[in-house]
């Protein structure tokens, strides 16, 4: 090992007793058992369902709370007090205002916290002291481990305790006290989070998801083909800035742009207020109780159209010089009889019906027009420039991933693309070959390059970013092609379909998904692989765990879009030392229902699968983690200390 390494580790550990106790401390650790997991994938801006699933822990909370009072409390009594834990600052409003004097909200105060200490010590059995001090409300940290670690009560410390609760109470901190140990439960409940992809798009809210997990303790992210398109946006793809303004034009969600990362639309309004009228295809399709006025949603149609044609012109050029992206027939723009109004596609001729081709030359289709290109160098601009993205695309980057093996399971929002036998299809990618995992990991390759060299325009890491969007074999995508275009301007329903590629029906069979799990050098034996994507139409029968529970698909529709086809409001994953959860969400109507009728959303839980022997943080990613450091340490003692008292005995 590095001499200078444990020279720099030595001015940590500078005695041997510092070394042998944190090893003794590791290694303790190790037989602990393992934190609980959550998953949960395809939020798409969906930011208060997600904050639900958040404080519940998909149900932890209220778990723990029934293991503890369910022979002391009512069940209307076990859901107040888990309501309290969920909201805690909105329901404490709501018991002061119904307790009829100081002394019943006193006497109420006092059983609270006796009940809250309780249950931050049962959801904290897994924890050391160490940690569970970290997750303390700092300003009550010394005295919570008074009430925490009681000793003698009985007798000689008896007052002591009571006297603590009393001058809380008395001092008017007992709000802040029950608010502080109400978020430590939530974090205690769950040990880490894993964000399966999809933040971005369709809803309302991404940027609040954003900062919950920019706080959050413990999360990691895999790129979901949203997020990847803000990414690209970010890292100077212009064709993934228009698909952005384009979707947020659709769902009616331009606020996102404008209110919240403060890009200006007003030069993309002024030219589709100068080339577009209204259009029945491009009307946006509006989720939210918010009306807007004629002339807005008219704005929006029109603002719609001009993006999308300017989507579809910056395609070409990239499909053109990226001959292996084999998407030449996507080159829809130059297969159009601009006077017949038809287009010739898939062997057959279609009429075209709501086309806003005003600002096309069909001599040159895929050519901007000045006004466009200067739109877009404007937004861009914009984009790059914009603090709060920044930091918002930055946290992306840092803690995101194309996939994750994490605890022996593979975590891929996407797909791994397979052919009709199951065997890796192959991309070949400026004239080298890749399949399988190393074909992600150059996609992940391309895709850091681009974000760290956000000045390189139309280069292939750029047009890489636009591929994972859109690509036949991009593992975020997953089909054949996008039907953007025909969606807008075929009335053939046969020409929107996308096909998808035979991953989606392979996973099916334990036989292919085992066969991906050894490809990313994963047991298949223990292994699962855990995917979002591809909502799950629970309410036509489909089943979430597949291929004997070697795949799980936990996109069940956070998204209010998806949620009329799943019948359900999205899935989430528990993983403990005891097995595998999967929990299907009934509709999120509002803060405010839960507070006042203690719905907490969850409908069954599904055993996925149940550990035979509990598993320890020894057997997880962290343990490995910690074995290298104990690994460390012994090197270190070795080195400094073990070696130094020899040579002083040598000396002596």
């Amino acid at each position: 090992m590095n001499t200078e390494f444990l020279d720099l580790l030595a001015h940590k550990y500078d005695s041997e007793e510092k070394v042998v106790t944190e090893i003794i401390n590791l290694e303790a650790i190790l037989n602990l058992p393992k934190g609980t997991e959550h998953f949960v994938s395809d939020l798409h801006g969906e930011y208060h369902a997600f904050q639900h699933v958040l404080r519940n822990g998909s149900g932890r909370v209220k778990e723990k709370i029934k293991d503890l009072f369910q022979d002391e409390l009512s069940d209307t009594e076990l859901n107040e007090f888990a309501t309290l834990v969920y909201y805690p600052e909105e329901k404490l409003k709501l018991i002061r205002d119904k307790c009829g004097n100081k002394q019943e909200l006193h006497q109420w105060y006092k059983e609270t916290i006796d009940h809250m200490i309780k249950l931050i010590s049962y959801a904290s059995s897994k924890y050391t002291r160490t940690k569970l001090r970290k997750a303390l409300p700092e300003q009550f940290v010394y005295i919570l481990e008074e009430l925490l670690y009681k000793t003698d009560e009985s007798t000689n410390k008896k007052q002591y305790y009571t006297k603590i609760v009393q001058q809380i109470i008395s001092l008017g901190q007992a709000d802040k006290l029950i608010t502080g140990l109400a978020y430590t439960t939530q974090r205690l409940v769950v040990d880490h989070l894993h964000v399966v992809g999809d933040i971005y798009d369709r809803g309302p809210e991404p940027d609040k998801i954003m900062d919950t997990l920019i706080h959050y303790h413990s999360v990691d992210i895999q790129w979901g083909n949203h997020d990847v398109l803000w990414i690209g946006a970010f890292a100077g793809s212009k064709v993934c800035l228009a698909n952005i303004i384009r979707i947020c034009a659709r769902y009616d969600n331009l606020s996102i742009i404008e209110d919240v990362y403060g890009i200006n639309l007003i030069p993309l309004l002024n030219l589709a207020e100068k080339y577009y009228e209204d259009n029945p295809a491009f009307r946006p399709k509006s989720l939210s109780d918010k009306k807007k006025s004629d002339q807005e949603l008219l704005q929006i149609t029109k603002m719609h159209q001009a993006i999308a044609m300017i989507q579809f012109k910056l395609e070409m050029p990239i499909i053109k010089r990226r001959p292996y992206f084999n998407m030449s027939e996507r080159l829809l723009l130059e297969k159009i009889d601009y006077d017949k109004n038809e287009i010739k596609t898939n062997g057959k001729t279609y009429q075209l019906e709501n086309t806003c081709f005003t600002t096309i030359n069909p001599e040159q289709p895929g050519e901007l027009l000045e006004e466009e290109e200067q739109v877009m160098n404007k937004l861009l601009f914009y984009v790059q420039h914009s603090e709060k993205l920044a930091r918002h695309m930055n946290f992306l980057m840092k803690k995101g991933s194309l996939y994750l093996k994490y605890n022996g399971n593979l975590l891929i929002h996407g797909c791994i693309p397979i052919d009709e036998n199951g065997n890796m299809e192959k991309m070949v990618i400026e004239n080298n070959t890749y399949s399988g995992r190393e074909l992600l990991d150059i996609f992940e390759h391309y895709l850091r390059h681009s974000f760290a060299h956000p000045e390189e325009i139309d280069d292939l890491a750029t047009d890489m970013v636009w591929y994972l969007w859109t690509g036949e074999y991009s593992s975020l995508f997953g089909k054949r092609a996008m039907t953007t275009f025909e969606r807008y301007f075929i009335k053939d329903k046969e020409t929107h379909e996308e096909i998808k590629n035979p991953y989606f029906h392979l996973r099916e069979k334990e036989e292919n998904c085992r066969k991906i799990l050894a490809e990313f050098n994963l047991n298949p034996d223990e292994g699962h692989i855990i995917n979002g994507h591809t909502p799950v139409r629970e309410i036509k029968g489909e089943n979430p765990i597949k291929a004997n529970g070697k795949m799980i698909v936990i996109d069940g529709g956070f998204s209010k879009a998806y949620q009329s086809k799943t019948g359900i409001a999205g899935y989430t994953l528990l993983y403990n030392s005891c097995g595998i959860q999967l929990v299907a969400h009934e509709k999120f109507n509002s803060k405010k229902d839960v507070l006042l009728k203690g719905s907490d959303v969850l409908s069954v839980k599904r055993l996925v699968e149940k550990e035979l022997e509990s598993k320890k943080v020894l057997e997880t990613n962290v343990g490995e983690r910690l074995l290298q450091e104990i690994s460390v340490l012994k090197s270190l003692l070795e080195y400094r200390y073990i070696s130094l008292d020899q040579s002083l005995q040598t000396n002596g």
